[in-house]
């Protein structure tokens, strides 16, 4: 039983054994997966539901659980225990002669004491202190209705065996002897650790995603100091050190290259099978794999700041924590162990006073038997496990679920807000065409422009830099250069005198404009946006730089509409570029030349019309409508702002992952549901035919052994439901 003494807050995010999150805390914390609140050091139960509390340490290698451990030492013996005392008590049935005929019930009752008291007493002990916790703490759980039936079945053959004389004359037999019922508290003992070790057991499972998420990292890294090369445990690499990557090797952390080239497989963070060319300059991740050249890296984000820690605790965190339907069951389960009670006690009295003789017997058989199947486990475990592996399966897709309420409301979603530059478009302007007036090539224009925009930091200018590189165009000497607000830029290139901004630049410098009109009208219809390129007082050509849409979002908005969803797109973008994009990718309605506090206002009123609403974005301007958004969708390749203010964070940055998440969503409260159906139909359905109703109509009286039989099936099946979310299609 968890010892309040020792409970603990339950602010602090999930913490993690791994070297790429952290060093573990000195005592490892435990919580519940039902009650997230619940945390204490070390192992132990629940207060609250007496379920088995797990490690919020996640460990990168799958390790023992205590409980289970104990619980499966604890089910060995018992059942080794439990043989012989069925053994004895069903000897009637076997051929030859009954050991009461051989030895005296009297002698055998002692002799099946002897057995179940341990077994009972030692193997079930855990179960009566959980049972005990959950009156103490006033929150009447399964463990509630298991020590009740099995004290019950134990304490009453107990004392029919020391103390026969206690009973009235016409429950004992023959020879002063009292039946005993030994082999049912001992064999629903069994039964119930056995469910206990399975459970566990598949629970233990949840962990997989998390533990492939931490296997991706290594556990040391190889330092460059001033006396060499030294390899390093990952907790001793800080922000500013300088790392050697050899061919092969995993990245382990967050950085950028300063020395030499490679190509880099980031499958793992972009989806794509291609590597990605890496030299100095470039950002690495950690948990990536390095190809076959040699990279030297400084160190930018270690520890909890890496992007694999980050998502580790993502995960973690939402495993955590609770859907809103689960106020169901909780509403439910609060009054339903003293339902059960009362319905036992009402059983027990209608058999007592109409049952056939023995009546006794027989009301306590049905008291204990709808105690022992009513145990509400299967009820309490309908919404975490799903919730648990839900959000695994989630994490392995590339999409991270803060919380499950997240989980929950993506799937009634019926308006999709989207906005543009890095959710729909890659957010990194490039150059899409060079056109060059008569007189000049492609290629000088391009130079030129490259050759006076690289000192600036101005994302086209960087665009004109990048594509002057990727063509091999050498960078000329630029000199005297001039700003002009709005318009461009001017200065010599080579000794020609160079401009390069809009008409308005070329209208200011007396510049006759570009005889491309055609062609001009044709790139701003793909919403490209236009630099001019003047050399000498003459034009000279025109740039072509555009945010490329990414390959895969035409696919995911036509999966987004197939789904039932209304796609709007929502940019701060002038409204003919937004036009443009929209009419390329397929979406009918968007607003243009919004500002940050504008998409929010929107959000807002969607919400007010009564639609349920998501929000994609990936920057720091779509912070507010994703907070505002009943779950705000954030780009993992975005800003850290975006990636906090959402409920779901698309690790890949691809809108596919959207599909993925609503697939997922939906299928895992359809589990859920199930989950649920069963646990409420199998007590609706197990109550009753424990209490006798069929005895009269067919003589059939459930024994509480085959109430723990069934209490057991009935846990197991709603894990191995929530299990199937693992294989599930999205």
């Amino acid at each position: 039983m968890s010892d309040p003494a020792k409970c603990l807050s339950h602010s602090a995010p999930a913490a993690t054994t791994h070297p790429a999150i952290a060093q573990a805390p000195e005592g490892v914390e435990y919580t519940c997966p039902m009650h997230p609140e619940v945390l204490q050091i070390g192992p132990g139960a629940c207060p609250k539901c007496g379920m088995a509390l797990e490690p919020r340490i996640v460990q990168a290698v799958a390790t023992d659980d205590p409980e289970l451990v104990d619980m499966r030492r604890r089910f060995i013996v018992t059942t080794a225990l439990a043989l012989p005392v069925l053994f004895m008590a069903m000897s009637d049935v076997v051929p030859g002669q009954p050991l009461e005929h051989a030895v005296g019930l009297r002698l055998l009752s002692w002799i099946e004491l002897a057995f179940a008291a341990p077994a009972v007493l030692w193997g079930g002990w855990p179960f009566f202190v959980r049972g005990w916790g959950s009156l103490v703490h006033r929150s009447p759980n399964m463990f509630t209705l298991i020590a009740l039936g099995t004290g019950t079945a134990f304490l009453y053959s107990l004392v029919a065996t020391v103390a026969p004389g206690a009973f009235p004359q016409g429950v004992r037999l023959g020879d002063g002897a009292v039946p005993v019922y030994f082999e049912a508290a001992v064999v629903i003992t069994a039964l119930v650790q056995l469910g206990q070790v399975l459970e566990l057991r598949a629970r233990s499972q949840t962990g997989t995603a998390i533990r492939a998420l931490l296997g991706l990292a290594p556990k040391t890294a190889r330092k460059i100091t001033p006396t060499g090369d030294v390899d390093v445990p990952l907790e001793d690499v800080h922000p500013g050190d300088r790392i050697r990557v050899r061919p092969g090797e995993r990245i382990p952390v967050d950085g950028r290259c300063t020395e030499g080239s490679s190509s880099v497989d980031e499958s793992m963070v972009s989806g794509e099978a291609m590597p990605v060319a890496k030299s100095a300059g470039d950002a690495v991740v950690g948990g990536t794999v390095n190809g076959t050249g040699a990279l030297v890296m400084e160190a930018e984000r270690v520890g909890r700041d890496t992007l694999l820690a980050r998502i580790v605790q993502m995960v973690s965190e939402a495993q955590r924590t609770r859907a809103p339907i689960q106020r169901v069951a909780d509403v439910v389960a609060a009054w339903f162990v003293p339902a059960v009670v009362l319905c036992a006690l009402a059983a027990f009295g209608v058999w007592l006073v109409a049952g056939p003789e023995p009546r006794f017997t027989h009301a306590l058989l049905a008291a204990v038997a709808v105690v022992i199947i009513a145990c509400p486990c299967a009820l309490g475990l309908a919404t975490p496990v799903s919730i648990m592996v839900g959000t695994g399966r989630g994490a392995a897709e590339g999409v991270l679920f803060k919380n499950a309420a997240a989980l929950e409301v993506l799937s009634k979603v019926d308006v999709l807000v989207i906005d543009k530059t890095g959710t729909l478009t890659e957010g990194k302007p490039r150059v899409v065409a060079v056109d060059a007036e008569p007189g000049s090539a492609p290629d000088d224009v391009l130079a030129w422009a490259a050759s006076l925009e690289a000192s600036s930091e101005h994302p086209l200018a960087q665009a004109l830099v990048e594509e002057a590189r990727r063509r091999g165009r050498p960078l000329l000497p630029a000199s005297e250069f001039s700003s002009r607000t709005g318009k461009g830029v001017t200065g010599r290139v080579g000794g020609k005198r160079v401009a390069i901004g809009n008409q308005a630049l070329l209208d200011e410098l007396g510049i006759v404009g570009s005889s491309l009109g055609a062609r001009l009208e044709a790139l701003r219809a793909h919403a490209a946006t236009i630099v001019f390129v003047a050399v000498d007082g003459h034009a000279a050509g025109l740039v072509a730089i555009a945010d490329p849409v990414k390959a895969t979002t035409r696919e995911a908005i036509r999966a987004l509409r197939h789904a039932g969803l209304q796609v709007i797109m929502l940019t701060g973008d002038a409204r003919r570029t937004a036009q443009a994009v929209a009419g390329e990718v397929g979406i009918d309605r968007f607003e243009a030349e919004v500002l940050p506090d504008q998409k929010e206002a929107f959000v807002r009123k969607l919400r007010d019309e009564g639609h349920m609403v998501a929000m994609a974005g990936d920057g720091i301007n779509d912070a507010p409508a994703l907070a505002r958004a009943h779950v705000g969708i954030a780009m993992g390749t975005g800003t850290d702002v975006a990636m906090e203010s959402a409920g779901v964070t698309l690790v890949k940055g691809d809108l596919r992952g959207i599909v993925k998440a609503r697939r997922l969503s939906e299928t895992t409260m359809r589990n859920i549901r199930q989950n649920l159906f069963f646990a409420f139909a199998y007590n609706a359905l197990g109550v009753p035919i424990a209490a006798g109703v069929l005895y009269p109509l067919f003589g059939l009286l459930l024994s509480p052994m085959m109430a723990s039989v069934a209490m057991t099936f009935s846990s197991v099946s709603v894990i191995g439901n929530a299990l199937r979310l693992r294989r599930a299609a999205l």
